[in-house]
């Protein structure tokens, strides 16, 4: 059920992190609790500042701050604020060591995904050219149209647009084909609107290849599945973007882009460093650079079954606090694209409890300790459980019980 990584596949990961960097994590889970308790018991300068801060059952939401890193990634980027390196050769490297573990000819560790998104369409359209790199957004005399499916229209197609380019909507494959021409730079794919569109991943590669067009996957949240990783590279897209800082737990300003040496090379020309490109503004220090490498490494290395029958027992915990509701159901679930693990749906009377999901959400915000719980209430409240420090769960089955039992008028 959970072959995201092979038996091959596992053996050549073992080997491949045993590089310098596996001593961030070899100590153990005793030298990571320790250094989690030191981290904790540093200057508190939210609680000076009066910022809110709740438990986690949304999942990764950018503006929720998303995940936590681990202390491992933490003490990997604390040992490397100490040093100073060139900042070009550091980029190069840790792509070089990104690449080996993914399978993948080039990588690119960048200031979040919608900085991925850019570079790779900055890569496409100036390429390798120090005068066109100067120009963008400015595209005179460059391929600056990138087609992509009108279903997969999203905010995030702004990063793109950032590189002055015109998109091109189609629906169909003959639409598709018809709209490349040789002002084509890129096509673009949303790899959670896949279902929402008409062309699938197979199709769509296969129209890039056979017009010699780049193609993009956009797969910011698409981790879990940690097959993931590997799947899009391996399919033919020429880039795939990831964030960093959601199911991958490294630093919240980062990102991968991953794909075709020459096209990696150039998205590295648009970026920070070089001064007088559309990618100065997306400066990625050398702490993001290599704390990005060991959550990838941690992630990679992670036993993924245990991982999500945790989550799994964890709804379950919930589910249990509230079982004894009059007229409450619940349902655990797995999205079937972007944050795809276990979560939990609670539904219950609305009429009668005088109390939709969208104000339960607000008085579990309001509680001590506040709950977060995932945006879009149309059927039900729903709630993440995998960005939860372990025992949170217990708080949140407490919370969602008193906010509901003080509605229908049950016992708590």
């Amino acid at each position: 059920m959970f072959g995201w990584l092979s038996r091959d596949r596992r053996a050549f990961m073992r080997l491949a992190v045993g590089g310098p960097l596996a001593g961030a994590f070899a100590a153990g889970p005793s030298s990571a609790a320790k250094q989690a308790k030191r981290l904790r018991s540093a200057r508190d300068v939210l609680g000076e500042l009066g910022v809110r801060t709740f438990v986690n059952a949304a999942g990764t939401y950018t503006r929720l701050t998303a995940s936590k890193m681990p202390p491992e990634v933490l003490s990997a980027m604390q040992g490397a604020s100490t040093r100073y390196v060139d900042l070009g050769e550091l980029h190069e490297k840790a792509g070089d060591r990104i690449a080996q573990l993914l399978d993948c000819e080039a990588a690119l560790v960048t200031a979040g995904c919608a900085s991925a998104l850019t570079l790779a369409t900055a890569a496409c359209v100036a390429g390798d050219n120090v005068e066109r790199i100067k120009r963008l957004p400015d595209t005179a005399g460059m391929k600056d149209e990138v087609v992509m499916q009108k279903a997969h229209r999203n905010a995030y197609d702004h990063a793109v647009r950032n590189c002055g380019v015109r998109l091109v909507e189609v629906e169909t494959l003959r639409e598709m084909e018809a709209a490349i021409g040789e002002r084509t730079a890129m096509m673009f794919f949303l790899n959670h609107a896949e279902r929402a569109g008409r062309i699938g991943h197979e199709e769509f590669v296969g129209v890039g290849k056979a017009h010699g067009i780049p193609t993009l996957n956009d797969a910011a949240a698409d981790l879990p599945p940690a097959d993931n990783l590997f799947r899009f590279t391996k399919m033919g897209y020429d880039l795939v973007a990831f964030s960093g800082g959601k199911g991958l737990l490294g630093p919240q300003s980062a990102g991968l882009l991953l794909g075709r040496r020459d096209l990696i090379e150039a998205a590295r020309l648009n970026n920070s460093p070089h001064s007088d490109s559309v990618g100065r503004t997306n400066k990625v220090n050398k702490e993001e650079i290599v704390g990005m490498l060991v959550a990838l490494e941690l992630f990679i290395e992670r036993d993924h079954e245990q991982v999500w029958k945790e989550w799994t027992r964890r709804c379950k915990r919930i589910e249990q606090a509230l079982a004894s509701l009059s007229g409450v159901s619940t349902e655990i679930f797995v999205p079937e694209i972007a944050n795809a693990v276990p979560h939990l749906r609670v539904r219950w009377d609305y009429r009668r409890a005088a109390l939709v999901p969208e104000q339960a959400a607000a008085r579990l915000r309001d509680r001590d300790p506040g709950v977060e719980v995932r945006p879009g209430y149309e059927d039900g409240l729903v709630i993440a459980v995998w960005m939860m420090e372990p025992g949170e769960e217990r708080v949140v089955g407490r919370q969602v019980r008193g906010v509901l039992a003080e509605a229908i008028g049950a016992s708590s």
